[in-house]
């Protein structure tokens, strides 16, 4: 079986991608991280690329035996996200979600809200890493 974890380079998706790594080495299950799009000061949208992402991999003290990254800078990111899952068959799904105040609290942004309500398998959604930026 596979986790997919939905990747950006953000404090969610920090949080996602630590989580996801930790509970691989626990399940010996191997990891896709699906690096979905962002918006970059500089580029304009965009997704981090494969070496990018390995490398914010490697600061988690992750290493593990199968790690396939797939990008995606033109796509929705619930959409993304559920075919890279869909496609893998994965046992989990694993997002981060943007810290909110207390009166938005039971408000998901529609990335999140698609994922949840449209995986096939659990969904773990782990709160933003609030020491790294947004």
């Amino acid at each position: 079986m596979t986790i997919v974890v939905g990747y950006s380079p953000s404090g969610q998706g920090a949080a996602a991608l630590k989580a996801a790594a930790r509970y691989a080495r626990r399940t010996g299950e191997g990891l896709i991280i699906a690096s979905h799009q962002y918006r970059d000061r500089d580029k304009g949208l965009s997704a981090a690329s494969e070496d990018e992402v390995l490398a914010a991999l490697a600061e988690t003290g992750s290493e593990l035996p199968e790690v396939t990254v797939h990008s995606c800078p033109d796509r929705d990111i619930g959409e993304f996200v559920l075919a890279v899952a869909e496609e893998a068959a994965a046992s989990l799904v694993v997002i981060g979600l943007r810290r909110k105040p207390p009166i938005g609290k039971l408000n998901l942004g529609a990335g999140a809200r698609r994922v949840v309500l449209g995986a096939q398998c659990p969904v773990l959604a782990v709160k933003d890493d609030p020491r790294l930026p947004a």
